[in-house]
């Protein structure tokens, strides 16, 4: 795997995370998922997939995190080079179609728990051309993204039906030469929630558009995610560790599903030091505002003062609330909604720019 992330980085700005995962009915099923690439040119790629679900979905209830899915098969997969200003993807016309192999083969059968790659293909396209994967498959549990914010279709009925769930990379890798790579783990905040579908407006990914194309972003933040689904150091924080430098947003969730204040505390240093232990720089976010009511207030200032004053002294630090909280003494109020807009998004950015130098 360590080979792999040696010559790949991420090329587009979405997410693209296993946050979950449908069932299906063992029929063949044909799936597309809409990338935009974030650096144009010919390169050559190669596609990360797996078969462990990243981060507990929702409650809990349904699934945890570092779930391992059962055997599915992907029966063939191909890569659509789509133009950018394409208005209906539902009935796109590509550029060009590159077949998928794994090892050689068309076809690959996934064991539980796998975590695979396609085989290197020459893909040329221009910068936010879509690179369009259409995935044929066979299974009855399927990994998939039920948040996912760019385009995700099925052949139904033989029409193309909007619908989250169909299979997807994990990383669109690109053998593209940088001097960083950079990783922003999060959750729906991260991943982009709060901007309009398929803008690519959220907060990293104007940060990645303005310090430029001398470094990769590989946007790693899930909707619901928890700061205890990476301190459980399993595929998703693995994952962070392949960065240079990576920026962590997260404890809102982890609010919102009872952790205490010191559970909160004791798992961002451990995210932290894990990290660093694999000399990863990290720049840890303070947890954001979220209209939180009287009693989670009090453990959200806890954590935060804990950030700022002892975290800090092991770890970077950027000051979320400064920008996006209301002003003393209504601070956790969210003042351009719990999930950014586009507006609070951009005034972040700008900031983030100004106080650190990636």
């Amino acid at each position: 795997m360590n080979n792999y992330f040696k010559k790949y980085v991420s090329n587009t700005l979405a997410g693209s995370s296993n946050q979950s995962y449908f069932m299906s009915d063992n029929t063949e099923q044909l799936g597309r998922v809409f990338y935009k690439a974030y650096a144009g040119g010919k390169y050559e790629y190669s596609f990360m997939f797996s078969n462990v679900i990243d981060s507990t979905f929702a409650d809990g209830s349904y699934c945890k995190v570092n779930k391992v899915c059962a055997n599915w098969t992907i029966n063939s997969a191909s890569v659509m080079v789509v133009k950018g200003d394409t208005a209906d993807l539902s009935c796109c016309d590509y550029v060009s179609n590159t077949q998928l192999t794994f090892n050689k083969k068309t076809q690959k059968d996934i064991i539980s728990g796998e975590i695979f790659f396609s085989d290197s293909v020459t893909i040329e396209c221009e910068k936010n051309d879509y690179l369009c994967l259409e995935i044929s498959f066979t299974g009855t549990e399927i990994p998939y993204f039920e948040e996912i914010i760019v385009p995700t279709f099925r052949l139904i009925g033989g029409k193309w039906v909007e619908t989250k769930q169909t299979p997807l990379a994990c990383m669109v890798g690109c053998m593209r030469q940088v001097e960083k790579k950079i990783g922003f783990l999060g959750d729906s905040i991260t991943e982009g929630i709060g901007v309009e579908m398929n803008s690519y407006a959220h907060w990293n990914a104007k940060i990645a558009e303005a310090v430029g194309e001398k470094y990769s972003y590989w946007n790693l933040g899930i909707g619901f995610a928890r700061a205890s689904d990476a301190a459980s150091n399993g595929s998703w924080l693995n994952k962070a560790k392949q960065m240079d430098a990576v920026t962590i947003c997260l404890g809102v969730n982890d609010l919102g599903s009872g952790y205490s204040a010191t559970e909160i505390k004791c798992n961002l240093e451990t995210i932290v030091r894990i990290l660093q232990d694999n000399k990863i720089r990290t720049i840890l976010f303070t947890v954001p505002p979220f209209d939180y009511d009287e009693k989670t207030k009090e453990k959200w200032q806890s954590i935060n003062s804990f950030i700022l004053n002892d975290l800090s002294k092991i770890t970077e630090v950027y000051d979320v609330v400064a920008i996006w909280g209301d002003k003393a003494p209504k601070k956790e109020h969210a003042i351009y909604g719990g999930h950014p807009n586009e507006e609070g998004c951009l005034k972040l950015s700008l900031d983030f720019i100004e106080k650190i130098k990636l």
